[in-house]
């Protein structure tokens, strides 16, 4: 096994916060061992140092990507946090818009995207909304954005879906695909992804109607996240809806917002 310095985690930490944003204080450092250590034996690699030395490197060969996506791939699965969900269709019924927006800004593996992507088809399909809705799913690593484009995932992840949803919007898989299932291609069709670095500028993206930031904001600190959080809303427009994970607490922004629910927020300015 290699062990992990507290020089070498430091710098490990350092380079990730300047190039990303992400912020790992002294109790990630098991996490950081445990998600890169395998990586190490993978490539060959005698010591962290080494890797690092690596990773800093102009031409690293795409690694410094594959340490960002280690270290930031969650669990995830569809319909999480269902509170959310219901809240945004009661919402949508009430208005009844012909359009609606959604960013998914923190879209891993596509789980999220596609739930709301679930919701907004049936209530397109209801007569509840219009159907001009449109889902855009954004995350800053490449590997979860392809898997999310491809949308096959195992059965256990959609166990929040309910069975009439499945048949709508799922194709199971058979044979040595077995237990697998993969988003239909029409809903596919509907969601659109794409890279983005939350601690960079964003180009305008917006106006969007809802925005799910959920579970990310733990790898900031506190500044970066009230820069993320107040840039990402920038991109909601006033009145829209605004999702972070019911456990992250209080929202760390300068933007203006009504609580509506735990981890759920309308923009008042």
């Amino acid at each position: 096994m290699h062990t992990l310095s507290e020089d070498t985690f430091r710098r490990i930490t350092a380079l990730m916060h300047g190039a990303v944003g992400l912020s790992f204080n002294e109790s990630k450092k098991p996490l950081v061992s445990s998600r890169l250590g395998p990586r190490l034996q993978r490539l060959g690699l005698d010591s962290f140092e080494a890797y690092f030395d690596l990773i800093s490197r102009p031409d690293d060969g795409g690694e410094f990507q594959m340490a960002v996506d280690l270290l930031t791939t969650n669990e995830t699965y569809f319909f999480r946090e269902p509170a959310h969900f219901d809240l945004l269709e009661r919402e949508l019924t009430a208005t009844k818009p012909a359009s609606v927006a959604v960013w998914s800004a923190a879209s891993s593996f596509g789980d999220e995207a596609y739930s709301t992507a679930m919701l907004l088809a049936d209530l397109q399909s209801q007569g509840r909304i219009g159907s001009g809705w449109s889902i855009l799913g954004t995350d800053i690593s490449d590997r979860v954005l392809r898997s999310a484009i491809e949308a096959t995932y195992p059965e256990e992840r959609l166990r929040n879906v309910s069975p009439q949803r499945m048949r709508r919007y799922c194709l199971r898989g058979e044979g040595l695909s077995e237990g697998m299932a993969q988003v239909s291609p029409e809903l596919r069709r509907r969601v659109k992804f794409g890279q983005l670095n939350l601690c960079r500028p964003i180009e305008k993206l917006g106006p969007f109607d809802v925005v799910f930031l959920r579970n990310v904001l733990i790898y900031f600190d506190a500044p970066t996240k009230v820069a993320v959080v107040d840039r990402v809303l920038a991109e909601l427009r006033t009145g829209g809806l605004f999702f972070i994970g019911t456990a992250e607490g209080r929202v760390p922004c300068r933007t203006q917002l009504q609580t509506l629910a735990p981890g759920a927020f309308r923009k008042l300015a």
